[in-house]
C-alpha cells in the first residue's frame, strides 16, 4: 500500500516550477504596455538581469514600437538608455514621445561585430544604464552566452535585435520573440521561447507610432478598409458557330425574319410633302398641273 503523499513546505513549494505553467519572472520586471503580450511573458513583463533577444526582419522598423513603451519606466526612475550601434540615426522628436530626451539617451555609433559586442559588454557589466538596446546582426553563440552570464547582475532589461534569419540558431538568452509588420499599424509577436509551455498562437498588438494617434484621422488608422475591391470576372460567354460565307447565323436570321413578321406600329400622325412650312416643289407642280 503506497504511503499517502505529504504536502511541500510552503517554501520548498514555491520554488518549485511545472513546466505545463509560466515560470516566475526576475525580481525586476518593466510591464511591456501591451497587456496581452504581459499575460504570456513570465513575470507580466519585459525581465531584468537576463537577455531577451528580438528577432526582425528588417531593423528601424518595430524595434521602438515593440520595446519603447517600457523604457518610460526606465527613464521615469532618473536612469538613461544606451543605443548599441542603431542602423539609423535615432529620432529625437519621434522618441520624444515614448518619454526620452537628450538627457537620458546614450548612442554609441559602434559599426563593427566586435565593436557592437564590446561595447554590450562593458555596458551590462558596469551597470552604467538603466536599459541596453543593442542591434547584433552577427553574433556566436558563444558571445551571446557571455551576454547573458554578464546580464545576471545587470538590474534593467537588455535587449538584443537580431535579424530574422537567426530564428533557427542556438541562443542562450531565455526570452526569444519574433515580430512582423501587419496592416493597420499593427504588429504580429509570436514568442519562440520562454519559460513556460510553448505558445504557438501569435499575438496582434496595436501598435501605432508615437505622436500619429493625434493626427491620423479613424479611417487612416486602418488603411485596410481602403483596399481596392477586386473586380468579378464576368460569365464567360457562349461562342457563336461559324456561319457559311454570305449566310447569317441561324439565331440572327431568326431574329430577322421575327423582326419582319412582327407588325409594325401605328403612325400617330399622316405623312405630310411639307416640312417646316416649306412646299415640297415636286407636290407644287403636280397641282398645279391638275
Amino acid at each position: 500500500m503506497p504511503s499517502p503523499s505529504l504536502p511541500l513546505p510552503p517554501a520548498v513549494a514555491e520554488a518549485v516550477w511545472r513546466g505545463d505553467a509560466l515560470g516566475r519572472g526576475t525580481d525586476t520586471v518593466w510591464p511591456s504596455g501591451f497587456d496581452a503580450l504581459d499575460a504570456e511573458l513570465p513575470g507580466g513583463g519585459w525581465p531584468g538581469r537576463q537577455l531577451t533577444e528580438l528577432l526582425l526582419p528588417q531593423f528601424s522598423l518595430a524595434e521602438w514600437r515593440l520595446a519603447g513603451p517600457a523604457l518610460r519606466r526606465v527613464v521615469a526612475d532618473g536612469a538613461a538608455v544606451a543605443l548599441v550601434g542603431p542602423p539609423k540615426r535615432p529620432h529625437l522628436p519621434g522618441l520624444m514621445h515614448l518619454g526620452l530626451d537628450e538627457r537620458h539617451l546614450v548612442w554609441i555609433d559602434a559599426r563593427t561585430p566586435s565593436e557592437r559586442l564590446w561595447c554590450a559588454e562593458q555596458l551590462i557589466k558596469s551597470n552604467a544604464a538603466g536599459a541596453v538596446l543593442a542591434w547584433m546582426p552577427q553574433a556566436a553563440p558563444e558571445q551571446l552566452r557571455r551576454l547573458q552570464v554578464l546580464a545576471q547582475s545587470f538590474e534593467g532589461p537588455v535587449f538584443l535585435f537580431r535579424p530574422l534569419a537567426a530564428r533557427h540558431d542556438p541562443s542562450p538568452a531565455p526570452l526569444r520573440l519574433q515580430a512582423t509588420i501587419d496592416v493597420d499599424w499593427a504588429l504580429d509577436v509570436q514568442i519562440l521561447k520562454r519559460k513556460g509551455p510553448a505558445h504557438e498562437t501569435p499575438l496582434r498588438l496595436a501598435s501605432i507610432p508615437g505622436g500619429l494617434e493625434r493626427v491620423l484621422t479613424p479611417r487612416v488608422m486602418r488603411p485596410s478598409t481602403m483596399r481596392p475591391v477586386a473586380p468579378v470576372p464576368a460569365a464567360p460567354r457562349e461562342a457563336v458557330p461559324a456561319a457559311l460565307p454570305g449566310a447569317l447565323p441561324g439565331a440572327l436570321s431568326g431574329a430577322l425574319s421575327e423582326s419582319s413578321r412582327a407588325p409594325q406600329p401605328l403612325a400617330l400622325f399622316p405623312e405630310s410633302p411639307d416640312v417646316v412650312g416649306r412646299a415640297d416643289p415636286a407636290a407644287s407642280s403636280a397641282s398645279a398641273v391638275r
